[in-house]
């Protein structure tokens, strides 16, 4: 090959290098920068000449600098390339997001190679960053999860109380279940619905019980724990599952939540409006052949506290 041709083949790679739409950075063994594209400086705002020779760290203090010394190392003495990804380390140099369509991230998120540079004697004396702008692929797969995220948290919840529906809490109830069945854990269901309900609404309208149902949901957020899975039967009918419960645990939430609906006084126009609960309490301390059962004996108990005069509490007697 001529020299001619080598230096025109050399012209050309340098070029490439300049135009082409990615970071290109030679580091030498002491970390010091030996090539700057015009990516790097558009990116940085720093010129060729200011950077070369210049400590990587120095110009990148945000960089961890004993991790990115370790891949490095690994590279020059393995002789093989590492990579990073954005979903592990959204980015290696801050880089400011320029890009008008995903512009409500403020920094672009980035993929990284590192290649081993061998010299002329076989020796690997530099190593080359090569630094990736993902930042579309980045938030279109963020969108994305959120967007599902969402689809699963409305495919679970009920629209009107945000409180998980009959589907998705009588499954968390079948797990629960099985959980028991395994370890001997405690659990118990609260069934309760709110007294006279048809009479509200047809003395107020169907506004006020729309929001006579979201009052007692938000008591009801008021007074669970992070593990309890509270959802909505259908009309006025609410549960509430209290894992690792027993019957006088269970008791006592019940007694607080009808306590709290009985002191929550609802205004519409010129009218305040007080309403009560009924409420049926299971535990699993006896044996059960499914989940259903526990909805069956916290059903009854309810029924009774009903047919007893309702705003009360009523524990289910094996």
């Amino acid at each position: 090959m001529s020299d001619t041709h080598e230096l025109n083949e050399l012209h050309w790679l340098l070029a490439i290098v300049q135009s082409i739409d990615v970071g290109v950075v030679v580091l030498d063994r002491d970390y010091r920068v030996e090539v700057w594209n015009t990516f790097m400086e558009n990116r940085s705002g720093l010129q060729p000449e200011t950077a070369r020779n210049q400590c990587f760290f120095s110009l990148f203090p945000e960089v961890d600098e004993d991790w990115f010394r370790r891949k490095v190392e690994s590279v020059m003495t393995l002789g093989t390339p590492s990579f990073t990804i954005w979903e592990q380390r959204p980015y290696l140099l801050r880089f400011k997001n320029y890009q008008p369509i995903t512009g409500l991230e403020d920094f672009m998120y980035q993929n990284t190679t590192l290649l081993p540079l061998k010299g002329i004697n076989g020796s690997i004396d530099q190593v080359c960053l090569i630094i990736y702008d993902v930042t579309d692929v980045a938030v279109n797969r963020r969108q994305l999860q959120a967007a599902n995220a969402e689809l699963q948290r409305l495919s679970s919840t009920d629209r009107l109380t945000g409180l998980y529906n009959r589907g998705h809490w009588e499954e968390m109830l079948r797990l629960d279940y099985a959980r028991h069945r395994r370890y001997d854990s405690q659990a118990a269901l609260v069934m309760f619905d709110i007294d006279h309900f048809k009479a509200i609404n047809d003395s107020y309208g169907h506004q006020v019980g729309d929001s006579v149902i979201q009052q007692v949901a938000d008591l009801i957020r008021e007074n669970l724990r992070d593990s309890d899975v509270a959802g909505r039967y259908g009309g006025e009918e609410f549960v509430v599952l209290l894992p690792d419960t027993d019957k006088q645990g269970a008791l006592i939430f019940a007694e607080r939540l009808r306590q709290a609906v009985e002191a929550r006084e609802i205004r519409h126009e010129q009218y305040r409006i007080r309403f009560t609960i009924s409420l049926g309490v299971a535990d699993l301390s006896m044996p059960t052949t499914s989940h259903a059962q526990l909805i069956e004996w916290a059903d009854s108990a309810l029924y009774v506290s009903k047919a007893s005069g309702r705003n009360r509490v009523t524990l289910h007697e094996h």
